[in-house]
């Protein structure tokens, strides 16, 4: 990727979401997509969910779709964590989301303080040779459009691989850890909004990122899949079994969390990471206490 960054252009079209309404989020949706366009390597900003639909809340996410040149998007995504955070605003490096649909990309959530208050960012990124196809199927808002005319078929093959190699690579502890943080701002929101089902999914989400902490700190070369053989992994050890004994509470927890449970289980998840993999929590002190006093933010 070029490291020459041109200015953001000037015709962003952010008056597709201003005409329809003016949501509180709009100074950081227009902050990132400035940020975001100034780059080279990005050929198309969308906006969708409820900022495109104009059903936002004051806890509603600043959600885009980001076509990226196919020579770029490797660049692109070995980058984003720096420009996300150093001009961006994000508290800690982007967890790369398992919940958004496949659309042929990679989605990133970031945390991001604006104003006094901590903002979800999700990034969809997607090569530009699939954005005509991601138009058809989600709602959205075009912020920029500037396709390119020279993909070839080895750079559309290259993004794809790029891609599929990095949804399929084991995360490392420092990312479950980022994931634990992200899911607790999330099921603070649903708790809020009163979205229980929603609040069910990612409850056990959390469960299931604490338990593949556990083993990727301590069962690296596990060949059992899910939740299989925990016991006769990690029982041999005392922190293994501490670490059990973890995993028990949180499963013999409430099905649907209330605000108190979901910072009980994020204060499991520190005490055991701590416990079992201590360098996870490097660099992310600034985080973790932007995460505790997330209430009062919002």
């Amino acid at each position: 990727m070029p490291n020459a960054v041109p200015p953001a252009p000037a015709d962003l079209h952010l008056d597709v979401v201003t005409d329809a309404h003016r949501p509180a989020q709009l100074p950081l949706l227009s902050r990132i997509a400035e940020l975001l366009s100034a780059s080279p390597a990005v050929t198309h900003l969308l906006v969708r969910g409820s900022l495109a639909s104009g059903t936002a809340d004051r806890l509603s996410d600043v959600d885009f779709v980001v076509g990226v040149h196919d020579r770029d998007v490797p660049a692109f995504i070995s980058t984003l964590d720096d420009l996300m955070t150093v001009a961006g605003g994000a508290l800690l490096p982007g967890w790369r989301d398992t919940i958004v649909a496949d659309l042929g990309g990679v989605g990133f959530v970031f945390l991001v303080q604006y104003e006094g208050k901590l903002q979800q960012v999700d990034l969809y990124l997607a090569p530009a040779s699939r954005v005509s196809i991601l138009r058809q199927t989600v709602g959205w808002k075009v912020l920029l459009d500037r396709p390119p005319a020279d993909i070839t078929i080895p750079q559309v093959d290259q993004a794809r691989a790029h891609i599929a190699d990095l949804t399929a690579r084991p995360r490392s502890c420092t990312e479950l850890l980022i994931e634990h943080l992200v899911l607790a701002v999330l099921l603070h929101k649903r708790i809020r909004r009163g979205q229980r089902f929603i609040a069910y999914g990612e409850w056990h989400m959390l469960h299931t990122a604490t338990k593949d902490l556990v083993k990727a700190a301590l069962a690296p070369q596990s060949r059992f899949w899910g939740w299989y053989q925990l016991r006769e992994e990690l029982a041999p050890t005392p922190i293994g079994r501490a670490c059990l004994a973890d995993l028990d509470v949180a499963i013999t927890s409430p099905a649907v969390p209330d605000a108190a449970a979901v910072d009980a289980a994020l204060d499991r998840v520190l005490t055991l990471t701590e416990r079992a993999c201590p360098e996870a929590l490097d660099g992310l002190a600034d985080a973790i206490t932007a995460y505790r006093t997330y209430l009062e933010l919002v």
